[in-house]
């Protein structure tokens, strides 16, 4: 017989030693991995936004002396080139920084006084053209279609006239703000006087000073990506600068053309307003159509906004691809979000500096993304980089 084998009751799965983990550091058992990551960029990112708004509290702040060292960076960035050519010619550094801030200064003063001038001797002209365009104005609303009667023009009139004398017991107030302003304003021109002769003269030696805040593993990568920020913000100064003037040029010719009266304070004024993209040309160019407007009725004003009209679609479609496209890549729509954050944070001086701050932050992004490689070690690309602001500064 076979022999008996013993029961020895079901079969169980064989237990698999638990092997755990190692954890890593920050690492909860308890938490999913997305919600460590999400949490960890979160907080990096309040830390980031609250900097930032703290940076924009004191600029704010201390506007009276932010806003013109801001102008008196892009003012050094356009009148670089000009030093950089005294200098090749032998001029001293320091005498070649003076004389263009000088010139500089001489040449808006004469410009200003022409403006003045010409304004002051059509004033009184103007004012009677104001005068009969008024009374031509009132003709139309009393016998036009809207046959509105005296009775009822006075009584529009005369309501103006009480929100205006009610409006005159504020004027203490008003005038004592307009003094504070006028104040600042004398003040931040010293400052931008000043300032601009120092960034030419010892621009170098500022920036060198700057860098070595920043640590030294840092220090390469921070002064290389400040002078590809300072390139950028020179070419976009210039080609700002040829676009207005392009702007200022055509249409002071069709004012010309056209004659109307005070031809050189609308191409101040033009030139003035293509500083601020998109819609400082428009509104610039609306003054002189309602210049045409009054001094020489509404068929000249429609030939002055046709002008108008196409000096700026000559400047959208031939000035700005080319010339803004190839010195300043940044794309439209980047253009209009920075004029919107910038005119939501500082008004009109925010819309100035949004642009040229976006071509130099895009610029600096560029070049930190081609000089790192992914997955590369920050310190040894930094250690690829040459150069240190040391020795730059002694070979330029």
């Amino acid at each position: 017989m076979g022999e008996t084998k013993r029961y020895r009751g079901p079969r169980l799965p064989r237990r698999r030693p638990v092997v755990e983990a190692a954890a890593g550091p920050g690492d909860d058992p308890l938490v999913p991995r997305g919600v460590e990551v999400a949490a960890a960029w979160s907080w990096r990112l309040l830390v980031i936004g609250a900097a930032l708004l703290a940076l924009l509290f004191l600029i704010h702040y201390f506007a009276v002396v932010t806003y013109p060292l801001i102008v008196s960076l892009l003012a050094a960035a356009l009148l670089g080139p000009a030093v950089r050519r005294l200098d090749r010619l032998g001029v001293p550094h320091k005498l070649s920084a003076l004389l263009v801030v000088v010139l500089g200064l001489g040449a808006i003063a004469l410009l200003l006084v022409f403006v003045v001038s010409q304004i002051l001797n059509g004033a009184e002209d103007l004012s009677t053209q104001v005068v009969d365009a008024l009374d031509q104005v009132r003709t139309w609303l009393r016998d036009g279609p809207l046959g509105i009667s005296d009775a009822d023009l006075q009584s529009a009139l005369s309501s103006l006239q009480e929100s205006v004398s009610d409006t005159g017991g504020r004027f203490v107030g008003y005038a004592t703000e307009f003094g504070t302003a006028v104040g600042h304003v004398v003040a931040g021109a010293f400052i931008v006087l000043f300032a601009t002769y120092f960034f030419l003269a010892d621009g170098r030696l500022i920036w060198a000073w700057l860098v070595r805040i920043f640590p030294r593993v840092s220090r390469d990568r921070i002064d290389s990506s400040g002078r590809v920020a300072w390139k950028s913000l020179t070419q976009f100064v210039r080609a700002t600068v040829l676009v207005a003037a392009v702007d200022a040029i055509g249409i002071v010719v069709v004012a010309l053309i056209l004659k109307v009266p005070f031809v050189v304070a609308i191409g101040v004024l033009v030139f003035l307003g293509a500083f601020v993209p998109l819609v400082g040309a428009t509104v610039s160019g609306s003054v002189a159509v309602l210049v045409a407007l009054i001094a020489q009725g509404p068929f000249v004003a429609l030939l002055m906004l046709a002008g108008v009209v196409v000096v700026q679609q000559i400047e959208a479609h031939v000035l700005q691809p080319f010339v803004m496209g190839r010195l300043v890549s940044v794309h439209p729509l980047g253009v209009i979000v920075a004029i919107g954050t910038g005119v939501l944070l500082a008004g009109v001086a925010g819309a100035l500096v949004a642009v040229p701050f976006a071509a130099a932050l895009n610029a600096v992004v560029q070049h930190l993304a081609a000089m790192t490689e992914p997955g590369e070690d920050p310190r040894a690309a930094a250690a690829r980089d040459p150069g240190t602001p040391d020795q730059a500064q002694g070979t330029a």
